[in-house]
């Protein structure tokens, strides 16, 4: 399968194809990394016609949107009924597969503490829960605060960074998963309600709608499970799977949606994508970039750049920031870009900030 059809199935299942009135909760129905905040509300924005900075916060507190940490235990915007799905519901529940999910230092910590990884999630997570009881809200810092109070001491090991003794990053993280913690519009903790989990497999089915074709190691890495765990819930949906190759490598797509893939529209127009867009996670990077060097200047960990996404391709970089109440935006270009079409672009995401106006400037 050629890499231009691949792209204009993604494009249009993630909603880039055509920008229109959509229901913030259906701007995310891929969650949205918010790590970096306003990340999500501009993902949402490339998605949607209308979206504001008010709207968005005011969706989050009225729960119409949720913020909260999801796949990999990191911060993402998601619709309300997908929060157990993406979160509490891909939990490993084996100690095995856990401290593989938890990841090899905490591995390590909990390992020379004597202590089991579910033994330490069920103690942070009871914790985090009853920090946040009677309706409480409370920034980051003072959520630790009272973990301090309430966990072992084995849980709290120094941090040379932070110059304190604090739930190890991780443990936290998944820590507030199992409990059902969220963010409200000013970034404080709260505690949500959480449903029954849904049956695992689903993530597969929905990753497959916004990703395939791709492979088990990519669902596992995207949903940020043990192996073992993205082997077995990929192989419960197996018989719902069509091969389909993509550049000669094999790859998987649900068989539902063989017709799509035969005649997506093609991929047209021009967006800008924050860092963290899940149309720039990992399936589509060596599509989007196919040169190495320019993955690895765009696709970085830490302080990545915004994407200019033209007909299905990087065409530039872009960040911004705020100068006299406006949105400056830095674009470098990679390929030739439209420049009407990026003048309408950085107005657009001005409009989403709440920022008066855009200033774009080539470097």
């Amino acid at each position: 399968m050629e890499r231009e059809r691949v792209v204009a199935f993604r494009l249009a299942r993630h909603g880039l194809q055509e920008r229109r009135a959509r229901p913030l909760a259906a701007t995310v129905a891929c969650p949205a990394s918010d790590v970096v905040r306003g990340s999500a509300l501009l993902a949402s924005a490339a998605r949607a016609d209308g979206v504001t900075r008010a709207a968005y916060d005011g969706a989050v507190d009225a729960g119409e949107l949720v913020v909260a940490p999801s796949l990999r235990a990191a911060i993402h915007a998601l619709a309300p009924a997908d929060v157990v799905l993406f979160g509490r519901g891909l939990i490993a529940r084996d100690d095995d597969e856990l401290a593989e999910q938890l990841g090899r230092t905490l591995r390590a910590q909990l390992g020379a503490v004597g202590i089991a990884p579910h033994e330490a999630l069920r103690e942070v997570a009871e914790a985090t829960a009853a920090a946040l009881t009677d309706d409480r809200a409370l920034s980051k810092d003072e959520l630790h605060d009272e973990l301090r109070g309430r966990v072992r001491p084995e849980l709290l090991p120094w941090c040379a960074g932070c110059r304190s003794h604090h739930v190890a990053p991780m443990l936290w993280r998944y820590g507030g998963v199992e409990a059902g913690i969220r963010l409200d519009a000013a970034r404080r903790f709260v505690l949500g309600s959480l449903g029954p989990p849904p049956e695992p497999e689903e993530t597969v089915r929905r990753f497959l709608r916004f990703y395939g074709p791709a492979t088990a190691k990519d669902f596992t890495a995207w949903a940020g499970v043990a192996r073992a765990t993205g082997r077995r819930l990929w192989e419960r949906v197996a018989g719902e799977l069509l091969e389909a190759p993509v550049d000669g490598a094999r790859a998987w797509l649900l068989a539902d949606d063989e017709p799509a893939m035969s005649s997506p529209p093609p991929a047209h127009g021009l967006r800008l994508l924050p860092p963290g867009d899940p149309f720039l996670y990992g399936p589509n990077r060596p599509l989007l970039a196919p040169d190495e060097a320019l993955r690895k200047r765009v696709f970085r960990a830490l302080a990545a750049p915004g994407v200019v996404l033209g007909d299905g391709v990087v065409v530039g970089l872009w960040r911004m920031r705020s100068a006299g109440g406006r949105s400056e935006l830095e674009v470098e270009p990679i390929r030739p870009i439209d420049g009407d079409a990026l003048g309408a672009e950085a107005a657009h995401v001005a409009a989403a900030r709440g920022s008066g106006g855009a200033v774009v400037r080539l470097a």
